[in-house]
């Protein structure tokens, strides 16, 4: 919608509406009915529903220190209570027609990098400190100046980092690329399929999911995520009942024995406070926070513009209506994500589906929590999908977290050589934290070199001498006698 239009818009509306419902979400005074309300919350919940699905595949799918994984029942009814309680929250105290849930990519860290350094509990721990810690910024303003003190470029790299993770680990899951052992003595560390070559039905869904979503997405499908993933799992279901399959994975695609069930809470208040500090160093617990809480607000920020210009909040300096509250109730989501062992909980992108359908309250919300409590009791529907038939969602949601490339200068070697290691390092080390270390420290180093040290903000100095620590523990920790 173009700038023109949004104006328009805002100048034709009608005076604020009669009955109280319209007056507090400011309903008619920002140019909207509740009929576009309802649709534009169906929109977001259809467009972001897929979170009810990967969530508790990526979170299922990993172990922690121990061995031990979490249930993929209870995961799916941790991810729709977040997603319902705080869409809601957010609807009604920050009128915005911003939906919440588990980030994708946050997940990511959890489940790959921080899960097998401790406990479940302990790694859900860190999600509400995390929370807590965006909450205490945004009460003290420092989460803008936190803000300011990373380059954009460098913002952008870690989105584009975190999109080509999520892709391999995409590619992985699916079975399309696989790890040959070291044994083998190949020239290569992974391959294509198992064997070298694709074989098997289940690498057949995989492969047409990701056609079908990428044609969706080119014809600017709404929903063309949920619709490959709920086409993917009917054929895989069909596949599996006339097709002699030995193994799908994780999730076989048959038929629940009932589709309506009783939400398993088991998960719920699942975490423990300061357990990581117990079970690895505490520089490392301090670096893994550092990651979530710039993952996560960095993120949000670009949503909650984005979102909102797009609705044509914006006021005349280009500030989003009520951002206090709105960045506060998105800090309390991570906390909430965490508390529920559902991973931390983030404004989406995907809102703007909502806003695209005529959107421009809080209302909206109201539908798009509402939908997601009634997914609550659909779990048994919900867990029928294998990995093949969603894994092509973290493919497309890669490719477009890697649109932000197109913002870096790559001409200039100072930010652009950063940028690419904090790219590159991210899925080729099969860690988001060591990507934005490599990228944070090589940035600093390069203005130091090139005598522009005063142009590095005192925060990137402190959180890369972190890094440094971080990637050196083990000779630290012998000169230091630890081990």
């Amino acid at each position: 919608m173009s700038e023109s239009q949004k104006v328009a818009d805002r100048s034709s509306a009608p005076p604020p509406g009669a009955n109280s419902v319209d007056r507090y979400f400011k309903i008619s005074e920002r140019g909207s009915t509740f009929a576009r309300e309802i649709r534009g919350g169906f929109a977001t919940f259809f467009t972001m529903a897929y979170i009810l699905v990967l969530n508790p595949i990526i979170l299922g799918s990993a172990k922690d220190k121990f061995g031990d994984q979490l249930d993929a029942v209870q995961l799916t009814t941790a991810t729709a209570l977040v997603a319902a309680v705080m869409t809601i929250i957010m609807g009604a105290g920050g009128n915005l027609p911003l939906a919440l849930a588990a980030g994708l990519g946050l997940n990511a860290v959890v489940a790959f990098q921080i899960a097998p350094l401790m406990a479940w509990d302990d790694a859900m721990g860190l999600i509400v400190l995390e929370g807590l810690l965006i909450c205490v910024l945004v009460v003290t303003g420092l989460r803008e100046a936190v803000m300011h003190a990373i380059p954009q470029p460098l913002k952008q790299a870690i989105s584009v980092g975190i999109g080509l993770f999520i892709a391999f680990i995409g590619f992985v899951d699916a079975g399309f690329v696989s790890r040959i052992p070291d044994a083998a003595n190949t020239t290569v560390p992974v391959q294509i399929g198992a064997t070298g070559q694709l074989t098997g039905w289940p690498i057949l869904v995989f492969c047409a999911g990701v056609l079908l979503t990428i044609a969706l997405l080119a014809r600017k499908v709404k929903g063309a995520i949920l619709i490959s993933i709920v086409t993917m799992t009917v054929v895989a279901m069909i596949i599996n009942s006339i097709a002699d399959i030995k193994a799908w994975g994780l999730t076989t695609p048959a038929w629940p024995d009932k589709l309506v069930d009783t939400p398993d809470f088991g998960l719920l208040g699942d975490f423990s406070l300061f357990g990581a500090f117990g079970e690895t160093t505490a520089i490392t617990v301090v670096l893994l926070i550092f990651t979530l809480v710039l993952s996560d607000f960095f993120d949000t920020m670009g949503t909650v513009v984005g979102v909102s210009a797009e609705a044509g909040l914006l006021d005349e300096e280009g500030k989003v209506p009520n951002l206090g509250r709105v960045l506060l109730i998105d800090g309390a989501a991570a906390a909430a994500g965490g508390a529920a062992s559902a991973s931390s909980a983030t404004s989406y992108i995907e809102s703007a589906a909502g806003v695209g359908e005529g959107a421009r309250t809080g209302f909206s919300n109201l539908i798009t929590g509402g939908l997601f409590a009634l997914a609550l009791f659909l779990t048994p529907l919900l867990t029928i999908v294998p990995l093949q038939a969603a894994a092509p969602a973290l493919v497309a949601v890669g490719f477009l977290m890697m649109t932000q490339v197109k913002h870096i200068d790559w001409d200039k070697y100072e930010i652009a050589i950063p940028a690419f290691l904090t790219i590159a390092v991210m899925p080729f080390t099969y860690s988001i934290t060591n990507g934005i270390g490599a990228g944070f420290v090589a940035f600093v180093l390069i203005k130091t070199v090139l005598g522009k040290a005063k142009e590095v903000h005192w925060l990137m100095w402190g959180t890369s001498a972190l890094f440094l620590v971080y990637f050196a523990i083990d000779p630290i920790e012998q000169i230091l006698g630890v081990k």
